[in-house]
């Protein structure tokens, strides 16, 4: 492997391959395996740990790198704070607090999910009867496909006396519609056809 050394604007020379930040990394990940291996109680435990780092990248290869964020590439993420996708500040309601306004419509993970969250509560309220309020509730983790949640929850509020097992299906019907056709949604997103507050 050949090392290029460039000049960062702090100063500071670090290397084109960061095999020192990888050779850190895992020494780090093996660490928080010893420690998690006493919770014997745990059925499963998998850590993941700055999941987008690919080695042979160089420093496009390290999510995290010289002052500790993501703010180098870019990554600032202060566009439309304040704003939610659907135009209300709603605090005594579950919210998130993603930038969603201005952000890439296809491959900003916060803005899809928080669309995407509000147009299945939409959807749930309207295909399923007798729902009389709806949150969706979307979360992702760095490193796995956006069409593959880590949660995907929908907290109802029925309007009457309703069989859990049919409001269950049938949301799981709605999610399962559209997770398989996230990509759609993401190119609707793109050409405007969902309006973000």
């Amino acid at each position: 492997m050949v090392e290029v050394a460039v000049e960062t604007r702090c100063g500071k020379t670090v290397s084109e391959q960061p095999t020192e930040i990888f050779e850190r990394k895992e020494a780090i990940h093996g660490a928080m395996g010893q420690f998690l291996e006493r919770y014997s109680s745990f059925e499963k435990i998998t850590v993941y740990y700055n999941a987008l780092d690919e080695p042979g990248r160089g420093l496009a290869g390290v999510y995290l790198s010289l002052l500790g964020t993501s703010v180098e590439d870019a990554d600032s993420g202060q566009v439309g704070r304040g704003n939610r996708v659907n135009g209300l500040i709603s605090l005594n309601r579950p919210l998130g607090t993603e930038a969603a306004a201005g952000k890439n419509p296809v491959s900003h993970i916060g803005k899809i999910y928080n669309v995407l969250a509000h147009n299945l509560a939409r959807e749930i309220y309207e295909r399923i009867e007798g729902v009389r309020e709806v949150y969706v509730l979307l979360l992702s983790r760095i490193g796995t496909p956006i069409d593959h949640p880590v949660a995907a929850v929908a907290r109802i509020l029925p309007s009457e006396e309703m069989p859990a097992g049919e409001i269950s299906r049938g949301i799981q019907e709605i999610f399962a519609g559209a997770f398989s056709g996230l990509d759609d949604f993401c190119l609707r997103l793109g050409r405007g056809e969902y309006p973000v507050c």
